[in-house]
């Protein structure tokens, strides 16, 4: 099964290259209404998911489906304009395959966005919060199964799951570029429906100060294949269950949308001063 996987790695590689030659160092997943990344990196070439071999295809509202190829602040960058998520039916190992792929291409730092609910009261709608840590109630993980050393350890280590290098230049940037930012823990639930008063309140005890349906399995991967990671959340609504108030997707993309230059901003400027 692990050879298979890398079978299909190589393969998708394959399909790739046909279109690229591009070697980038830096991959990017945006999330729901974080698309607007893209229109900052100069494009070389522009790959759609159902036209690449064992790639899942995005299902979700405002996710586009391609995978960019290009340079960001002078950086070669492959991003993903949109990602995949357990509650569409996917494995973990289908939702985590584009990561791989990405390390098999030269990527060794990896930034990550998505969209969360806000539960530490001392969020606002809208807020960015810079990912410290993470909590995996997705009841399913991807290294589950064979493990091969060419993908890497079988027990990977995630007492920094989340670079602190990372996390201190992005807060930098944000202090440069006055770009208000929280720090914090995300949990991962699998969703889609969003969560009840009393699961907030679990949640929240449990030491989660944001929450949301994506991202875990992807830094569990990249971990696994000796990557770094920044990621970075924002808050789409606030799940506070004393005063919770009904959400739907449509605001919810919107308030993305609206947060999303801050987060641009961020980003490119991160990876304008990584080192090559």
């Amino acid at each position: 099964m692990t050879e298979d996987l890398i079978e299909q790695i190589q393969e998708t590689i394959e399909a790739i290259r046909h279109h690229t030659k591009m070697e980038p160092g830096i991959g990017i997943i945006l999330g729901t209404g974080l698309g607007g990344l893209v229109k900052e990196i100069n494009k070389e070439v522009e790959i759609s998911y159902a036209d690449l071999p064992h790639f899942p295809v995005s299902t979700v509202e405002s996710h586009e489906g391609k995978l960019i190829f290009g340079t960001l602040a002078g950086k070669q960058v492959v991003a993903m304009q949109g990602r995949f998520h357990l509650y569409e039916g996917y494995t973990m190992r289908q939702i985590t395959f584009p990561v791989r792929v990405m390390k098999f291409l030269g990527v060794n730092t990896l930034l990550v966005s998505n969209a969360c609910g806000g539960m530490n009261p001392l969020y606002r709608k809208g807020d960015l919060m810079i990912m410290t840590d993470h909590i995996n109630l997705l009841g399913d993980n991807p290294l589950i199964g064979p493990n091969h050393d060419e993908l890497g350890l079988r027990f990977p280590d995630m007492s920094e799951p989340y670079s602190n290098e990372l996390i201190e230049l992005a807060e930098q940037v944000a202090i440069d570029k006055k770009v208000k930012v929280q720090k914090g823990v995300y949990v991962a639930v699998s969703g889609p429906n969003l969560e009840t008063k009393a699961e907030y309140r679990f949640l929240r005890m449990i030491g989660a100060d944001v929450v949301g349906m994506s991202t875990v399995p992807e830094n569990i991967v990249a971990n696994h294949m000796g990557m770094r990671v920044l990621g970075m959340s924002v808050v789409t609504d606030e799940c506070f269950p004393d005063s919770l108030e009904p959400a739907n997707v449509v605001d919810i993309i919107a308030t993305a949308n609206k947060a999303e230059p801050n987060l641009t901003t961020i980003m490119k400027h991160v990876v304008e001063r990584l080192e090559d």
